[in-house]
């Protein structure tokens, strides 16, 4: 477990989820759990996703996935073990004044990990696999796969705060949904152009996969546009903040013209 979780990374979800807190004027310390278990949400998925049975990678985060450094029964336990362990933290910690809302953290990060989340989005990608899909259907899945997590980094960071009504709320909500689409748009113009050795992982590996991407729809140059449109959406959700939300879109510039 800790050879996966500390093992590098960008860590961009829980970046993002200290910087809804931030926004929503949060106690850091709190923000800070949330964090933690979002990131044991997403570092279980890339072990099972590493697995021979699924995208079947040797490399993660520039070092041997979990299966290759030990083996894939312990890859398996690592992947449930660190599930577990992110709702232990959102239960086990006082996250919010309001118990109703410490539930809705629970339910918020189950649902984006499960079936109607990451979980249904990875099928759906598994299935989609030889196929050509639309951009709509694309964008379903995306949002699913990789959205998901990213919309409950924001609100679970955002949720540990007391200073924000439903309104603000919507408009992390919007902020969280365009940018999460455009982190998966950039993923996959990295895949098609970047070297493993900057990626820290196999580049290349979805044409191989003959998977559908956003470059395989669009091509790399309307993919980037389209990654810049998602990002003029997501600021625009942002337009009646203050300052307090300027760490979110730094995050957003930081998504977009990533390299890595």
């Amino acid at each position: 477990m800790r050879y996966s979780v500390l093992g590098g990374g960008k860590r961009v979800r829980p970046l993002l989820a200290f910087a809804a807190g931030e926004a929503a004027h949060a106690d850091t310390e709190r923000v800070a759990i949330a964090a933690a278990a979002v990131e044991l949400i997403h570092v279980y998925s890339l072990v099972h996703d590493d697995l021979p049975c699924m995208d079947n990678d040797v490399l993660r985060r520039g070092k041997p996935t979990c299966h290759v450094e030990y083996d894939q029964a312990t890859a398996l336990l690592v992947g449930d073990s660190l599930q577990s362990l992110a709702f232990q933290l959102l239960s086990e910690y006082r996250l919010s004044d309001d118990p109703a809302r410490q539930l809705e953290m629970l339910k918020l990060l189950a649902t984006a990990s499960g079936s109607r989340g990451m979980a249904g989005g990875q099928a759906v990608d598994l299935d989609s696999t030889g196929k050509s899909l639309t951009l709509p259907e694309l964008e379903f899945m995306h949002i699913h796969k990789t959205g998901a997590l990213i919309r409950a980094a924001i609100l679970l960071g955002a949720y540990c705060g007391n200073s924000l009504d439903d309104k603000p709320l919507a408009r992390l909500d919007h902020f969280a949904k365009y940018i999460g689409l455009a982190f998966q748009v950039v993923d996959d113009v990295l895949d098609a152009e970047a070297s493993t050795a900057t990626l820290g992982k196999t580049a290349g590996k979805d044409a191989d996969n003959n998977k559908p991407t956003y470059v395989s729809v669009l091509g790399v140059s309307a993919a980037r546009e389209h990654a810049e449109q998602l990002k003029s959406n997501a600021m625009r959700a942002l337009e009646d903040f203050d300052e307090s939300s300027n760490r979110l879109r730094q995050l957003a510039d930081f998504i977009v013209l990533r390299q890595f």
